[in-house]
């Protein structure tokens, strides 16, 4: 698998909705869960360059991933961050701000989901060419915030991620969000040594559904 631009990751984040964002705390862990999320039809994995061996436990998802997956870095701070996500075979970044490492993934024609918080981020995230911005923590904010924001910006693609749970997914689609990413309330923990990777196919069937019905 090769990077996808941020035409290309727009289009699979509008198809599918939902990244499931993976904090691990050990490299087998958390294939073993991306590789869960994969089995239950999960297509969208965000796994976070905070994770010591994050490299590793990419490039071993990627290698496995089914053709239509798309698996990127998270916390991708800066060009160096970027360099090594991508060389470890991430297809696309995700960042907490706007930070360095927006800019220069968007230069290298690296698909690109940024970090942003207020409607003057969201409207410089979107002017930087990023495929959609990630509301974080969007716990704070709500569904309300996303519906007021879109008034002004129509065009806005914005995922809500931060304390999104299966039961409030409705209600940020309805409001107008492009997508929704979930780490704690999906992930559970599963990315650490003995977590219960049965529960996860459960709760990725339930989020996958609750996205589908929205």
């Amino acid at each position: 698998m090769s990077t996808v631009d941020n035409e290309q990751l727009r289009q699979r984040l509008a198809d599918t909705r939902l990244v499931a964002i993976l904090r691990g705390t050990e490299v087998d862990a958390t294939v073993a869960a991306a590789r869960t999320l994969l089995d239950a039809g999960i297509r969208t994995l965000e796994i976070a360059l905070t994770l010591e061996g994050a490299e590793e436990a990419i490039a071993q998802v990627v290698r496995d991933a089914p053709a239509d997956a798309l698996v990127g870095a998270g916390t991708v701070l800066d060009g160096a961050d970027v360099e090594r996500a991508a060389s470890a075979g991430a297809q696309f970044m995700v960042t907490p701000t706007l930070s360095a490492s927006v800019e220069y993934a968007v230069r290298q024609g690296i698909g690109v989901l940024a970090g942003v918080y207020t409607p003057t981020e969201i409207q410089h995230g979107l002017d930087l060419g990023c495929a959609a911005v990630k509301l974080f923590p969007a716990s704070a904010l709500g569904p309300g915030f996303i519906r007021a924001v879109r008034d002004p910006f129509p065009e806005a693609r914005i995922i809500p991620v931060g304390g999104v749970t299966v039961d409030t997914v409705a209600a940020y689609l309805s409001a107008g969000a492009f997508g929704v990413g979930v780490g704690g309330p999906l992930v559970g923990d599963a990315a650490s040594p003995g977590g219960d990777l049965a529960a996860l196919t459960v709760r990725a069937v339930s989020f996958a559904e609750a996205v589908r019905a929205s």
